[in-house]
């Protein structure tokens, strides 16, 4: 992967992640639905090389210092890398011709992550089996996904705008 392929694969990512923010924003003002905090995520990290690998919850875990930040800069790393896979798979082509389609495939791929490796590390059961709705959280994990995906193509399109 070229430098200027990768520069756009981090703009992509970075704006896959901010729309996907974008929803998790509506979501909570709109529908009072709160979105996952990601200080759980980097908790989550940072104790694993102590030897903590899966919780019961996460939230019976002591916080770690710098837990935000490093959550959110995680989140938007994470977001990051996914759009490099993203165009690693599909190639520059998809750059100069962008389409909804791959871009929310990608969105929904992503999901594979949080069902059976995050979630069930903190602590929540593969695919939210152990929280009190786990079809809900299901759900809303796909809305979010599905939204990251969208934000992909959006910012492939303002990008091939600005460039």
């Amino acid at each position: 992967m070229g430098t200027l392929i990768l520069l756009q694969a981090i703009l992509i990512g970075i704006g896959g992640t901010l729309i996907m923010d974008a929803w998790a924003w509506v979501q909570k003002k709109v529908f009072g639905i709160p979105s996952l905090d990601y200080a759980l995520v980097a908790r989550w990290l940072v104790l694993i090389p102590r030897g903590k690998l899966v919780h019961n919850p996460i939230m019976a875990t002591p916080k770690v210092r710098g837990e935000n930040v490093l959550g959110w800069v995680l989140h938007y790393l994470i977001g990051v890398v996914f759009a490099v896979v993203h165009l690693l798979i599909l190639g520059e082509s998809w750059l100069i011709e962008p389409s909804i389609t791959p871009a929310l495939f990608t969105g929904l791929v992503t999901l594979v992550f949080p069902f059976y490796v995050i979630q069930p590390c903190l602590g929540f059961g593969v695919a939210a089996s152990k929280t009190p709705k786990p079809w809900r959280a299901r759900g809303l994990s796909l809305l979010a996904h599905s939204a990251y995906g969208v934000g992909l193509f959006l910012s492939t399109l303002v990008l091939r705008f600005l460039t």
